[in-house]
């Protein structure tokens, strides 16, 4: 890690659960690669949609609400709103359960993945990480969520 650790954030654990949604949000090869295959380990749409909103609640209010605990200041929060949005949207047309091939082939799904992107590679870099290094493992994320 660089500068800015993910840890020096109040709920940094929190933070680490969002980033890793909208990281395997923003990545198209990824989408190919991961959830298309089913490749084991990193979960499904549902679960980084889980992620994202599961302590948060970012699918009932604004990440703004979390300015100085999870998000750095306003400018992540607002593009980490926008990419919540935009999944979300495309999870209540399509269902919870539907495949990934589903949410992939919906119209709205590049501009889900680009705020993601833009949202990741934001949140990424004042984390002092390489927003383009692959993305974590849900196993890693957990080891990396126990250690303090």
């Amino acid at each position: 890690m660089g500068d800015m650790p993910l840890n020096d954030m109040p709920w940094w654990r929190w933070r680490a659960n969002v980033r890793s949604a909208l990281h395997m949000f923003s990545d198209p090869a990824f989408h190919q690669e991961t959830w298309l295959t089913g490749h084991e380990g990193y979960g499904d749409v549902t679960d980084a949609v889980y992620r994202l909103v599961e302590d948060t609640w970012l699918d009932n209010w604004s990440a703004e609400k979390y300015v100085g605990t999870i998000f750095r200041d306003s400018g992540e929060a607002a593009l980490v709103d926008v990419a919540v949005l935009r999944v979300l949207r495309i999870m209540h047309q399509v269902g919870a359960d539907a495949p990934v091939s589903a949410y992939m082939e919906h119209h709205a799904w590049p501009e889900a993945v680009r705020a993601a992107r833009e949202a990741h590679v934001l949140l990424a870099t004042n984390d002092g990480e390489d927003p383009d290094a692959p993305p974590r493992t849900l196993e890693v994320l957990r080891i990396m969520t126990r250690s303090a």
